[in-house]
Parts: structure tokens; sequence; C-alpha cells
């Protein structure tokens, strides 16, 4: 992760989180007084096409702030937080919540990246960790209250993959120090996946930007012990070492990047690539090797793709920031 990549990541963002069409709303009507106009119904996060992507386009920039802060970039950066992130302007976003029809707003990649952001403000001491408190809060309610109550995993490669959002979610609740919640997403990894073996890796689908079989190892590596997680690993996917299951290892063509439903595809690379990297820190130097080449090779495929068509644009770079820097953001190469 270098500073220019950095600093072209952050131009992208800061072009895409206050453009505010086109966009594609999770806004449910009953009635005539709910029409929709990003800009008024969500005052921070209207950007960037739909409102999670405007989210982690912050936590985008947010994270160049932190791991770059000698970069042109950070002065818009920090102007666009100064004027975004303010208590009324935050307390219309959680306001939205209490709608009725508001309840599976966003659930759960949403959720999950609202308390990635908040995170990222923690670990960086922003002064603007306070003000986005009360969003946050109300995300880890939403959370406590849905996941026990949810019986089976969402195992599809997009927004609904819970083992995702138990990733980003973790984040959260570790650097908060919230033990309670962390207990609620250890909990639900274990009551879903624990008994898990031999996975198949029947992927990718044709929309997929994230791999099931990657995102339920890394919740599982995120959430265990080191102690607990290796033989579960070993068993979940036992042949690793042989480049196998080979799908995983293969990564995925994009034929159009102006359909934005095939354009995921690129996001599946870089995903991939980020679950390779983190996994490849906790096993054997056999199973390791296989997989950051294969990680490379991922991100190879991917990363010059990040800017171009909007269907692409408004999200990819964040993916990128996750398989260049990790789920904590370190400066790694």
């Amino acid at each position: 992760m270098t500073p220019d990549l950095a600093a072209s990541f952050a131009r992208i963002a800061l072009g895409h989180v206050e453009r505010e069409y086109p966009h594609k709303a999770d806004h449910v009507m009953d009635g005539d007084a709910d029409a929709y106009i990003p800009h008024l119904v969500h005052p921070i996060f209207y950007g960037s096409f739909d409102w999670h992507s405007c989210i982690h386009g912050y936590w985008l920039l947010a994270r160049v702030r932190r791991l770059f802060p000698e970069l042109a970039e950070v002065a818009a950066i920090d102007a666009l937080f100064t004027r975004a992130i303010t208590p009324g302007k935050v307390e219309a976003e959680r306001a939205y919540l209490d709608r009725p029809s508001a309840r599976s707003f966003e659930r759960p990649y949403g959720w999950a990246w609202a308390l990635m952001l908040a995170s990222e403000l923690i670990v960086a001491d922003s002064p603007h960790v306070a003000t986005l408190q009360p969003l946050a809060d109300a995300f880890v309610a939403r959370f406590q209250a849905f996941l026990p109550k949810l019986h089976y995993p969402v195992r599809a490669g997009f927004h609904s993959n819970t083992a995702f959002a138990l990733v980003l979610a973790e984040r959260y609740a570790r650097v908060s120090s919230n033990e309670a919640f962390q207990t609620t997403l250890r909990e639900a990894a274990l009551r879903w996946f624990s008994h898990d073996r031999g996975a198949q890796a029947w992927e990718p689908s044709g929309e997929d930007f994230l791999s099931p079989t990657l995102m339920e190892a890394l919740a599982m590596h995120a959430l265990l012990p080191a102690e607990r997680f290796a033989p579960w690993f070993a068993a979940f996917l036992p042949d690793l070492a042989a480049g196998q299951p080979a799908t995983l290892f293969t990564p995925a063509r994009v034929s159009d990047r102006s359909d934005g439903k095939i354009a995921h595809l690129d996001g599946l690379n870089l995903s991939r690539a980020w679950a390779m990297r983190s996994l490849a820190r906790s096993v054997s130097d056999v199973v390791a090797s296989v997989l950051n080449a294969a990680a490379a090779q991922h991100l190879t495929t991917a990363i010059d793709e990040v800017a171009g068509d909007y269907m692409g644009e408004h999200w990819l770079a964040s993916f990128a920031m996750l398989a260049l820097t990790g789920t904590d953001g370190t400066r790694r190469r």
C-alpha cells in the first residue's frame, strides 16, 4: 500500500460520497409523505449510488486519513468530515431507523460498515467519534436483537452474507471494548459454522462480490482463539495445501463492467485477496504460501479495475483497501 495508491483511492471516494445521483434507495414508502429525496432522507450518506457504498466510502477516507496523514488529500477529507458528521445530521440518520418500515434497512451489510467506520474513527482518535456514537450504538443494538433469532446464516455472495457482517462488527466490538457484543458475535458464528466440514466451494455465482466459503473462514478466524480456529479450519478446507477446491484459487472473469451486478466480480477478486492474506497469517507455511500466491493473483486481476465505470468505481476502492491493509489497517506491501 503506497501513498500514491492511497491518494488515488481518496480522490475516487471524495468524488462520489457527495454525488447524489444516480441513486439506488433501500426505502419503504408507507404513504405519500414518504417520498424519497436522498439528501433530505440521509443527510450524510446520500451519495455513492447507495447508502452502504457511501458509508464505506467514508470508511475508506477515514482509513486513508489515519494511515497516510501526510497526503495532500487529507485537507479535503477533514473538511468533508467536519461538514458531514454533525450532531443534527447524525441524529437524522439515526432517527430514520425508528421508522417501522426501516426494520431491515441495510441489514446486515450496511450495519456492519457503519460499525467499521466507527471503529476506524476510534482507532484514529478522531474528534468525530462521539458525534457518530449514537448511530453506532443503534446498529450494535440491532445486531444484538437480530443475531440470536437468526437460526440460519445467509451464505450468499453479496450484501446479505452474515459472515462478512460478523467480521466487520467484530472489529468494532474489539476496538470499542464491548465484550458483550463480542460474545453475541462469537455465539452466532459458533452456532452457524462450528460443525461445517469439507467445504465444496461451489462459487462464484454470477453476482458475487464475496466468497461465502472464505467469509465463513474469516469470521471464525476473527472470533475464535487460535487454538480453536486451527483445527476447525483444517477440517473446513482440508485440501488447501494442494490448491483445492480449485474454484477458490481461480480469479473471476468480468465480462461487462458497465453492468453493476456483473461488476460485483471485481469485488470478489479483491475480497478473496483480503480473506486469503488474512488467513495466511494463521496457518502452516505450505498453506500460507498457497493462499498468498492466490491472493496476489486475485489482486493483480482486479486492482487496475478500481477506477473506471461508475458501477464499480463507487465502491471497489473500499475493497481494494481491505485487500491491501486488512481488517485492522496496516501499511502492508
